[in-house]
């Protein structure tokens, strides 16, 4: 059947009527902020703690906007007569927000969890110098990181946590083992002390000693 003439005009002209009888609702950014869903991508912070400088990150990077630089240093040894390590020291730590496009990869590369995604967008800049970000402002993005979403009640437990969990377990297992038997081994003690102490003899009094006795004085003793 073929189209009726005038009748996508008629549905234009539908959808323009229904519109225009809905109240217009007008964001008033920046006065109220708006409400961003869970896992926006605004800026990457840093957790400078958790990095190793193992670079992945920025040669993961398509954008090349990842800047690293470290330095080794020499870790004396733990024990005596073990051997000294070398470990990398992170001195520097940048992205350029200019030429960043928001992929993630290097968040989702970093296998010591040290780029979070932040929320914030409000960062922009005059100068295009100042969207380079070093690692004390990236520091600071980490503070507007939100807490991660609760676990589905369904889910496995993480590894790490149960892993976590049998250790404490069976350390409490092995402290309650050895409170039991400290507490048996002096109940045991305890009859063979009593024993001991109805054993020994009892210490005799001694019988008091004669006092000598007193001699009248004569008169012929001077």
């Amino acid at each position: 059947m073929p189209p009726i003439p005038g009748s996508g005009l008629a549905k234009g002209l539908a959808v323009t009527l229904r519109t225009m009888t809905r109240k217009t609702v007008t964001a008033q950014y920046p006065d109220v902020q708006p409400e961003l869903p869970p896992r926006s991508r605004g800026v990457i912070a840093l957790f400078e703690e958790n990095c190793t400088v193992c670079m992945l990150c920025a040669r993961e990077c398509p954008d090349w906007c990842i800047y690293i630089d470290s330095h080794k240093e020499t870790v004396p040894a733990a024990t005596p007569g073990g051997r000294e390590r070398s470990r990398n020291v992170l001195d520097r730590f940048a992205i350029d927000f200019s030429l960043c496009m928001y992929c993630g990869i290097c968040i989702e590369v970093c296998p010591f969890d040290a780029l979070f995604w932040s929320p914030e967008f409000e960062y922009a800049e005059t100068d295009i110098l100042e969207l380079t970000h070093e690692r004390d402002k990236l520091r600071e993005w980490m503070w507007t990181v939100p807490e991660p979403p609760a676990l589905d009640p369904a889910a496995e437990e993480p590894k790490e946590i149960a892993a976590a969990r049998k250790t404490a377990e069976k350390l409490e297992a092995q402290r309650a083992q050895e409170a039991q038997s400290s507490q048996e081994a002096r109940q045991a003690e305890q009859p063979r002390q009593a024993q001991q102490a109805t054993e020994q003899p009892q210490a005799t009094e001694q019988p008091p000693q004669p006092q000598e006795s007193q001699r009248p004085e004569t008169e012929g003793e001077s």
